[in-house]
């Protein structure tokens, strides 16, 4: 018999090794499943009372998850839609976006195309009926309100709507049809040469969106790129990889991911990258997640460009859907994924304590890292070298930043924050362009005519206290005082939003975002770019 050699033998050994582990494990879980299910019928028919089977069934699922880590979870079919309609780009509805109003359905933005602007609905309508069912003053919950509205594609809907001025209620019937969701918030250009995209999220639409947006900057000349990804918790992680590759050189390794059960898999940048040059700096703070680390990690590793703001918040677990027969789901975590230098970016856990792991942002603000980068420390066994330059990054715990900005509490009080937190800074500002679109139309078709002549009256701000009174929130003359520019900056914002778009909000309330300062700062000074690059 010839011999097998012996890196062969090894391998052999390994499969026959694999194959007999799956076996076990296959038999254990075959056992535990049988436990589980003998549990469960014994339960449903000798227990004393009578018992409802699918509320158990679903409370062992969650029980299980809890133990494993803190992202692994359950969702039941309503919890499953209201997931996943936000990163599919669209749904099935009327088209429009709302607000409540003192307990009424509020219409912000009729979205072009739709079925809503196709009848003749109108930013400023007040919908006061859906179908036989008065929905204004009864405090009915947001989902509810949703519920009614939204529908199958081609299904009739019939709403009664109060106009200003109008001397009754209007009505309208609207057919259903798809509706787009936007992933990205805003697209302008900062100044002659540097461009400003806000993405709220990674979802299905969201590459598409970002290349219209980035063709329609290079046309008005830009060279240099700010890209926002402060608060965006993540999405799916293939247009992170698809945006990352927009920046990135050919070949070049973006993340990879790997699992106790999942082989590693490696994504790399092809050559269809539309920004690979210019500027870029990519803002990030404590609720930048996910999708929104892995493509900063990738930037910040290739020393492509300067990551800026304070450090993200340490979501580096891959979750897998796992869809159930009656419509529900488990995400369960598969892998963890890793930057091109092999940084893992999930924040420490324990056994699953969703609590205490939610805590850790409190943490971090208690012992100062949201004021001061010198707070945060990192271990040595977590440092890494970028793959150009070769500076000092760390892992196990989100990004952090080339560039620290601390968090604005300049003009932040306790009475600003019970304004918003009521609604009220919103509702004035609703209000009032309730009763001045037409004039503000008019007087203002432009953004930039209205950035710079309108001013928030004192009027308007005086009936913000005085609502505020009657709300039982205690007036601060001192407080008040003290957050009145920024009071007068977001009325202003939303103002501009309710009158136009979305963009035109963040156009406005970017005046004084201090890490948006810096980045523009930073990325038209190119001794401060670089300098953040060696950092």
């Amino acid at each position: 018999m010839k011999k097998i050699a012996l890196p062969l033998l090894l391998i052999l050994c390994s499969l026959v090794r694999t194959e007999a582990q799956n076996q076990v494990q296959n038999q254990l879980v075959n056992q535990e499943a049988r436990k589980l299910s003998m549990s469960l019928y014994a339960i449903a028919n000798l227990y004393v009372d009578p018992t409802n089977v699918t509320k158990l069934t679903e409370n062992a699922i969650v029980s299980m998850l809890e133990k494993l880590d803190p992202h692994s979870n359950y969702l039941d079919p309503e919890e499953t839609k209201e997931l996943t309609e936000p990163l599919q780009g669209n749904f099935d509805g009327i088209g429009i976006q709302f607000n409540m109003l003192t307990d009424t359905l509020y219409v912000i933005q009729v979205i072009a195309g739709g079925p809503s602007e196709e009848v003749g609905l109108q930013a400023g309508d007040r919908i006061i009926m859906v179908d036989d069912t008065l929905i204004a003053g009864v405090k009915m919950r947001n989902s509810e309100i949703q519920r009614r509205l939204r529908g199958p594609k081609g299904t009739e809907v019939q709403v009664k709507v109060l106009r200003h001025k109008a001397p009754q209620l209007i009505d309208f019937k609207i057919t259903r049809g798809k509706i787009p969701v936007y992933s990205l918030d805003a697209a302008y250009m900062a100044d002659k040469q540097t461009g400003y995209i806000k993405l709220s999220r990674f979802a299905s639409s969201s590459m598409e969106e970002f290349q219209t947006a980035l063709t329609k900057l290079k046309k008005e000349g830009m060279k240099h790129l700010i890209l926002d990804l402060q608060g965006n918790g993540g999405g799916y992680l293939n247009i992170a990889i698809e945006l990352a590759d927009e920046f990135l050189d050919k070949d070049k390794l973006i993340v990879y991911t790997e699992g106790h059960n999942q082989p590693r898999e490696n994504a790399t940048a092809t050559s269809k990258g539309n920004f690979e040059e210019g500027r870029l700096v990519i803002m990030v703070d404590e609720s930048s997640a996910s999708a929104s680390e892995i493509l900063a990690g990738a930037v910040q590793d290739w020393d492509r460009g300067v990551i800026l703001g304070r450090r993200t918040f340490g979501k580096g677990l891959v979750q897998k859907p796992i869809p159930l027969p009656d419509g529900s789901m488990i995400r369960l975590t598969v892998s963890r994924y890793y930057t091109p230098t092999g940084r893992g970016i999930q924040k420490p856990y324990e056994n699953g304590n969703m609590e205490a792991y939610n805590r850790e942002l409190g943490v971090r603000y208690n012992r100062g890292e949201f004021i001061s980068a010198d707070s945060i420390h990192f271990p040595d066994s977590l440092k890494f070298n970028t793959l150009i330059s070769k500076r000092t990054v760390y892992g196990g715990g989100g990004i952090m930043p080339d560039i620290f900005i601390p968090i604005d509490t300049t003009t932040y009080t306790d009475y600003h924050r019970q304004l918003v937190a009521s609604g009220l800074v919103n509702r004035i500002a609703m209000n009032y362009l309730d009763t001045n679109r037409d004039r503000l139309t008019s007087k203002y078709p432009k953004l930039t005519q209205y950035k710079q002549s309108f001013e928030v009256p004192e009027t308007l701000l005086q009936e913000l206290t005085d609502l505020a009174t009657k709300e039982d929130i205690t007036f601060d003359p001192e407080a008040y005082n003290h957050s009145k520019s920024l009071i007068k900056l977001q009325i202003k914002a939303l103002i501009a939003r309710d009158l136009h778009d979305i963009s035109d909000y963040y156009q406005i309330i970017n005046d004084e975002n201090q890490s948006y300062k810096a980045a523009l700062r930073i990325i038209n000074d190119a001794v401060a770019y670089n300098k953040g690059l060696d950092s």
